[in-house]
């Protein structure tokens, strides 16, 4: 199906994406046709399918000058979350599979992601920096509870006092409150929480099968009160439908107990832009103009600058103006927008002991 046959609203409930879109790298392009033997009315609901993967690494590393970690494991593929405006959903396209409901709904687990991470922190040319967790797709995503792969990852981090850093929505994270706050103490890790609005219908809508923000703000107190590092993060703000929200955003996650915060601009890179567009029709028909209007106007006419420097924030007055707000906001709050370095002076490698012999 391409991003202009829409599934049936009853067959995607609790998905935010309306369609599957074209596949970029295919060379052909599928579309469903009635052919009048197998009526949509007697289609099931689109389920959550799981695949497995053997990786032959789980650290990935990157050079992007713009953020402020150069390695990251991903445990998962896809995201059951379902975040329409989700950055991540192009990479699906690497795999064959849609961003558009594929990426919801046909997602991949990589179980020796724990056991692959203990070879690779013991190879003799690694030397430790903090991991990025949750970078791309989320870790905590309802699959997690099943697969268990992110506590298994945080044992060997843990084992081996490694710095990790952890981006989620999920409020499955409390779970790991212990080893994260025995982490956090020794200064060893941090946790990054999502909130984009505090409005539980609209993040509903916009993000099917997350926690409501009420639930994330109680992750951010259960969090901190283990002696963890939390760090609030207002993104996306979605122009002309959540920036109103930053300030009110910020104090009450301050309450809930986090210490830091940052913002990011709405990102539409490739597919996104038209699956959040559509999104917009069909939930937002009044403003959908003049959303996508300010989302151009931060991105020099294009719904979205890809350059270095730009891409999380956007350029012009309004980008402007809400860098002014945040700066004004977290100074009142008494919040820090840059924490210290995690720790790399503790790591203690795989094996260690026996190359002294």
């Amino acid at each position: 199906m391409s991003a202009t046959t829409p599934v049936p609203a009853d067959r995607r409930r609790g998905r935010a994406a309306a369609s599957n879109p074209h596949i970029r790298f295919e060379p052909y392009l599928r579309v469903a046709v009635d052919d009048g033997w197998t009526p949509d009315t007697d289609q099931p609901p689109l389920r959550t399918q799981v695949a497995r993967e053997r990786p032959r690494k789980v650290i990935t590393r990157n050079k992007s000058p713009d953020i402020d970690f150069d390695r990251s494991i991903n445990p998962y593929r896809g995201c059951e979350h379902g975040c329409i405006y989700c950055f991540a959903r192009p990479s699906h396209a690497y795999l064959g599979l849609s961003p558009g409901l594929d990426f919801e709904t046909r997602l991949i687990a990589r179980p020796e992601a724990p056991e692959l991470l203990g070879r690779e922190l013991a190879a003799r040319s690694y030397r430790p920096a903090t991991i990025a967790i949750g970078t791309n797709t989320d870790p905590y995503q309802p699959i997690e509870r099943d697969f268990g792969l992110m506590r298994q990852v945080l044992q060997v981090l843990q084992a081996h006092r490694h710095p990790v850093g952890v981006v989620t929505k999920g409020t499955l994270i409390e779970r790991d409150a212990d080893i994260l706050g025995e982490l956090g103490q020794a200064g060893l890790a941090r946790v990054g929480i999502s909130i984009t609005t505090l409005d539980s219908g609209l993040a509903r809508r916009m993000e099917p099968r997350v926690p409501s923000p009420v639930r994330r703000l109680k992750a951010i107190e259960r969090l901190a009160a283990k002696g963890c590092p939390v760090r609030v993060m207002v993104s996306p703000v979605v122009p002309a439908l959540t920036d109103h929200e930053m300030e009110a955003i910020l104090a009450a996650a301050r309450d809930a107990g986090a210490v830091a915060a940052s913002w990011i601009m709405l990102r539409l890179p490739r597919e996104v832009s038209p699956l959040f567009t559509a999104w917009l029709e069909e939930h937002f028909p009044d403003r959908a103009a003049r959303v996508m209007a300010r989302v151009r106007d931060l991105h020099g006419g294009r719904d979205y600058d890809p350059d270095w420097g730009r891409r999380m924030t956007g350029t012009g007055a309004f980008s402007d103006l809400m860098r002014q707000r945040f700066r004004v906001a977290c100074a009142r709050l008494g919040y820090q927008t840059a924490l210290p370095p995690l720790r790399t002076d503790l790591f203690q490698p795989p094996g260690a002991q026996l190359r002294l012999f």
